[in-house]
């Protein structure tokens, strides 16, 4: 017998179900108005050819909202889900000190033990470097990620912890004194985890997996430390391309720094055992959200493996991650009991800022009440292009090149050495907000009210410039330059020759960089992990060697070869 009417109808309801659901998964217990909005935050994220964003806003103890947008994998049209698996990246940060915090908690470490206790291979700087240093940042080691593209490596490449443990043992110094300063360094994270590991006897992904994940029952999360592993429900990272997106590969193979595999199902899960421990316990958690202090007792706005700023008048312990095309986000603020999580697969996604819209809407009550009591500063309007000229010219900062402040008919805007422009928008006089960044700009006048230098006020710390003097780059003899560069510590080294009147350093794998004359025998690059160059001769006046730093690593040697 024949039903081909049947038969449309099957075939009708088949097609529709084979229709990716860019909202596959919801759980939503808010507003519907307050949802609405916080949807249209998303929208660019929520399209049939897009990668997309997860979502999930825990409140009083339970998950309020979750929810996915775009897709998880495009060659498959996957949509994303609250329950797709995401590379977190930096986030991963405080599930490894909470592992060292287990592991004193049982006796057998202590957070002010020298790290050289359990890895011997950590070199003797002549300093103690503790634990509680590498946790909370300020322990002076130069940054894993710099070292390694400095040395030559893409970020794509298959990266282990051994490729990591053998350029921390070559190092031959710090950046500072461990305790005097605070500069965010992943090095850190990956020697906590190898101390979970000796110290345990167990791998760092089977402990966490036996003393964190399985007793909250965060059964979607797990340390990514091998790169060939199948994991179910992933999401794939890419990035804009001017056809549409590329692939954004990751291949790390380490952990402790990152390569946490999680949902906004199961980092929920997390959320909830700091207010109800059901791992560690309450003084546990306790020290892991103090502030930390610098040798002088400063605080710096950092904790063991988060940070620790307000927004909008709101106490907020947070982190964030950025790794390929992977952007995340945790924000807690424990007075109101919230916390939202905001992870995507979209290099393009600004993940802070977005879950911080996405907060503003959820506690927009709350945030009211708090700036009625305590009125913010306002924005400056009458700020006129006169006015901003003062501002225009370029600043030196300590180790990271020349900061630029430049004019266009947006206004004023701030370029960091071989970094993109941001706009500055007025709030008062003399201070800047930098759109899109969580840090204000104050420059300072001189006896003669001219512009002599600035201060770039970060959550964890303040930079200083002072103004450039006048400098005429011509006067600098390229050729002085020029030759073979090596490196003991990163086993690599450089070719500087002259190429269409510039002085460029030449790598085998890295991209050419270009290095500007600033000053006599100091250049900047036009690459993030080359933003200063400074050159020293010997008593001959022939250049002997030079010095790289990038903010997080300073004074890194490369000695002249050859004639």
């Amino acid at each position: 017998m024949n039903y081909p009417r049947l038969n449309y109808i099957i075939a009708f309801l088949l097609a529709f179900l084979a229709i990716p659901n860019l909202q596959a998964q919801s759980n939503s217990k808010i507003n519907s108005q307050k949802e609405a909005r916080i949807d249209s935050i998303f929208a660019q994220w929520n399209k049939p050819d897009t990668p997309g964003a997860t979502l999930a806003l825990v409140h009083n103890g339970e998950v309020v909202l979750s929810k996915g947008y775009g897709n998880a994998n495009l060659e498959y049209s996957i949509p994303n889900t609250p329950s797709t698996v995401f590379h977190i990246a930096s986030i991963s940060k405080q599930f490894t000190v909470f592992a060292v915090l287990l592991l004193e908690k049982d006796g057998l470490i202590n957070l002010d033990d020298d790290i050289r206790k359990y890895v011997p291979e950590v070199p003797d700087f002549g300093h103690t470097i503790t634990l509680r240093h590498l946790a909370n940042h300020t322990s002076g080691m130069r940054d894993q990620w710099n070292l390694l593209t400095m040395a030559g490596w893409r970020m794509d490449d298959v990266i282990t912890k051994e490729h990591v443990m053998k350029l921390v043992s070559k190092q031959k110094e710090l950046n500072f004194e461990p305790g005097e300063e605070y500069v965010y360094c992943n090095t850190g994270f990956t020697l906590l985890a190898e101390v979970v590991e000796r110290v345990s006897g167990k791998t760092f992904a089977q402990f966490t997996a036996e003393r964190i994940f399985k007793p909250l029952g965060m059964k979607s999360t797990l340390f990514y430390d091998d790169h060939e592993r199948i994991v179910k429900n992933r999401a794939y990272s890419y990035k804009p391309h001017p056809e549409g997106f590329k692939k954004s590969v990751l291949s790390y193979a380490n952990v402790g720094a990152t390569s946490l595999f999680t949902t906004v199902e199961d980092l929920s899960l997390w959320v909830l055992n700091f207010k109800n421990p059901k791992v560690g316990d309450k003084a546990l958690i306790e020290k892991m959200n103090t502030e930390a202090t610098l040798n002088n007792g400063e605080k710096f706005g950092g904790a063991l493996g988060q940070m620790v700023n307000p927004h909008n008048g709101l106490f907020q312990i947070h982190h964030g991650g950025a790794d390929a095309g992977f952007r995340t986000y945790l924000g807690r603020f424990p007075e109101e009991d919230f916390a939202v999580i905001v992870f995507s697969n979209d290099a393009s996604f600004v993940s802070q800022r977005t879950a911080l819209q996405v907060t503003d809407i959820y506690l927009e009550e709350t945030i009211a009440q708090k700036q009625a009591e305590n009125p913010s500063q306002q924005e400056n309007p009458d700020m006129d292009n006169q006015k901003l000229e003062r501002f225009v010219g370029e600043y030196e900062l300590e180790n990271m090149g020349i900061f630029t402040v430049g004019q266009d008919k947006n206004g004023i805007y701030a370029r960091p050495a071989g970094l993109g422009r941001s706009h500055l928008r007025a709030l008062s006089e003399m201070e800047f907000k930098v759109e899109g960044e969580d840090a204000t700009i104050r420059f300072i006048a001189d006896g003669n009210n001219e512009i002599s230098r600035l201060e770039i006020q970060q959550p964890n710390k303040v930079l200083k410039a002072s103004r450039r003097l006048d400098f005429d780059p011509k006067s600098v003899i390229l050729k002085d330059f020029t030759g073979t560069f090596y490196s003991e510590e990163l086993s690599t080294e450089y070719q500087l020759t002259i190429v269409d009147n510039q002085l460029v350093a030449i790598h085998a794998r890295n991209s050419d960089i270009v290095l500007k004359p600033i000053k006599k025998d100091t250049f900047e690059g036009d690459k993030f992990f080359f933003r200063e160059v400074v050159f020293t001769r010997d008593v001959n006046n022939q250049v002997k060697e030079y010095k790289v730093s990038n903010g997080r690593v300073r004074n890194l040697k490369f000695h002249k070869v050859g004639n």
